[in-house]
């Protein structure tokens, strides 16, 4: 057994365990997710500084530039942990809602919260003119999270709701909304 099946079978244990054991594991998943990312931003800024990286934007070009990117993934963001909490689930894989959620930003894009999360790296690291959280941080997140989603999350997603989730995975991208032709 590789160690994504083993993931896979740990986070589905869990997923599918009692309420309890969901809402104790719950705080775990959200606390190393919020450690993973703010370790990244401050390793960015880090990199910045020790490779005296200069600032690549000037005011207030990176302010406007900033904040086109990070309000729109705030909101993006914010609407999928609204969507989660309507359905009585968390963004936590652990402890995720008890069906699967296809509506509001769910309905263009399998993975609507990662998307408003990389563009608030890529905002954050316009505002603070970070060099290294803009051009490498932020694509390296954004790759981490593809490949873990793509080897662990989606499979214990196509575990849990089975043929919903196919057929879901077939009509809506995982990132990128599709343009609909005229």
């Amino acid at each position: 057994m590789s160690i994504s099946d083993k993931w896979i079978n740990t986070i589905f244990s869990v997923a599918t365990g009692s309420k309890l054991r969901r809402n104790l594991m719950t705080p775990v998943g959200f606390i190393f997710f919020l450690c993973f990312t703010i370790g990244l931003i401050l390793l960015s800024y880090y990199l910045d500084k020790i490779l005296k990286f200069k600032e690549f934007i000037s005011t207030p070009l990176d302010l406007i530039l900033g904040l086109i990117l990070l309000l729109p993934g705030v909101l993006l963001a914010g609407s999928c942990i609204f969507y989660f909490l309507k359905t009585k689930g968390t963004p936590v894989p652990l402890n995720p809602p008890p069906k699967l959620i296809t509506d509001g930003p769910y309905a263009y894009s399998r993975n609507p919260m990662i998307t408003g999360l990389i563009l608030i790296f890529f905002g954050i690291g316009v505002l603070h003119n970070s060099i290294s959280l803009t051009f490498i941080i932020s694509p390296i997140f954004a790759i981490l999270n593809y490949f873990e989603l793509k080897n662990i999350e989606e499979p214990e997603i196509e575990k849990r709701f089975g043929n919903e989730y196919l057929e879901y995975k077939k009509n809506v991208p995982m990132f990128i909304p599709k343009m609909k032709r005229q």
